[in-house]
């Protein structure tokens, strides 16, 4: 139930402003505090009046809304001859147990048969001549003897040409890593094409201290290669020590070439 705030008594003025009401002619004089009760009491019941009948549509609203569902719970929907339902057929998927089949083990294969091994002929116990009649003389001194056996060559000559690579104890530059810079030149012809890196040298120190053999692992250039060898060779080193003696080993040394 729709109302409109500008029709009816609750805002006359307004509905005259808007043509919603006949204009009233103004009466002369001051309106009187009875007429103005009067005014305001019948505005009261007017109100009171529409409010009970929004009230009672609310409320025959809800009854029909009741009834109309109740009634569609209640009511029982039957299915025809015709239209009755008929569940297709299932098919009927048939499980067979799978027997766990048995594993044949083969039998190993034989063996290899040897390698035949070329045998010296027999010698014949009649080409022999045998002296049945000797004897042995312990008093007299044996000189046909076998030769000796070679003695055995032990391990640490044997390790004196092998090159190690990590020993207990890695050689030393007698005299600090200063000494490799105070032999090792920086060529003119490098330090004025701007040529500067770090070259890496892998050689071998030997038992005396000697170092041999150097590779060149990281490259700059050739000039800088060449410098960085030329000073190694110069050094002398402490030797590296395995079980408290010294053998040769396998060392990297960085030249780092810088142009200040």
């Amino acid at each position: 139930m729709t109302r409109s705030f500008l029709i009816g008594r609750f805002l006359p003025a307004h509905g005259a402003s808007f043509g919603k009401m006949p204009k009233r002619a103004l009466t002369e004089g001051p309106i009187s505090t009875e007429t103005l009760a009067v005014r305001f009491e019948a505005r009261a019941v007017s109100y009171q009046k529409r409010n009970l009948e929004y009230l009672v549509f609310v409320q025959i609203g809800l009854i029909l809304s009741l009834s109309l569902t109740i009634g569609a719970f209640s009511s029982s929907i039957g299915l025809s001859e015709e239209g009755s339902f008929e569940a297709p057929e299932q098919e009927v998927v048939q499980m067979e147990e799978m027997l766990q089949t048995e594993q044949i083990q083969r039998p190993p294969p034989p063996a290899r048969p040897p390698v035949p091994v070329e045998v010296p002929d027999e010698t014949s116990l009649a080409e022999i001549d045998l002296d049945l009649d000797s004897f042995l003389d312990l008093n007299v001194a044996v000189t046909d003897l076998p030769p000796p056996a070679p003695v055995p060559v032990r391990q640490e000559e044997e390790d004196e040409d092998e090159v190690f690579v990590v020993v207990e104890q890695m050689p030393v530059i007698k005299g600090g890593l200063q000494m490799l810079y105070k032999y090792v030149e920086y060529p003119n012809l490098a330090r004025k094409a701007g040529l500067e890196g770090t070259v890496v040298i892998k050689l071998i120190v030997s038992p005396e201290g000697k170092p041999t053999k150097p590779e060149v692992l990281k490259s700059v250039h050739e000039v800088l290669d060449n410098a960085a060898i030329a000073g190694i060779m110069k050094l002398e080193f402490e030797p590296a020590r395995q079980r408290n003696r010294p053998v040769s080993v396998w060392i990297s040394i960085p030249v780092v070439f810088e142009l200040k």
